[in-house]
């Protein structure tokens, strides 16, 4: 295998496990609600999700995706991740700061939600 292709390969595992991590931050609650184990891994990365959004961080995977397509010979983009692949097509140009908190609220709410349903149902089943 020529390197360019390892590097191109690299590139697009990294995608698919940046697009796995966002999935996992903003629906594992729900993965909790059936597995109540999965909490010791969902609940550092829905906090990790947060912050990121939140205080405008960059994700250390897009980095490494954009240093993998260079190295494959790829061009690489500006930006992070979700501004590049999820919402340039709802929102084409820089990212504004409303979107980012937008995101980070969206991910603290949808997880107080699945929490509240849990900690929910640990009471009820303690009343009985």
């Amino acid at each position: 295998m020529d390197s360019q292709l390892f590097y191109r390969l690299l590139a697009d595992a990294v995608l698919l496990v940046h697009l796995l991590f966002i999935i996992f931050v903003v629906l594992g609650g729900y993965l909790v609600l059936r597995r109540a184990w999965l909490i010791w891994l969902h609940l550092p990365a829905a906090i990790w999700g947060f912050a990121l959004e939140w205080y405008r961080l960059p994700c250390p995977l897009t980095p490494l995706e954009k240093w993998a397509l260079e190295r494959a010979g790829e061009s690489s983009y500006e930006g992070g991740f979700i501004s590049h692949y999820l919402l340039a097509v709802i929102y084409p140009g820089p990212m504004p700061v409303w979107i980012t908190t937008a995101l980070a609220l969206f991910v603290l709410c949808i997880n107080i939600i699945f929490y509240g349903i849990l900690i929910r149902r640990r009471l009820q089943s303690r009343q009985q």
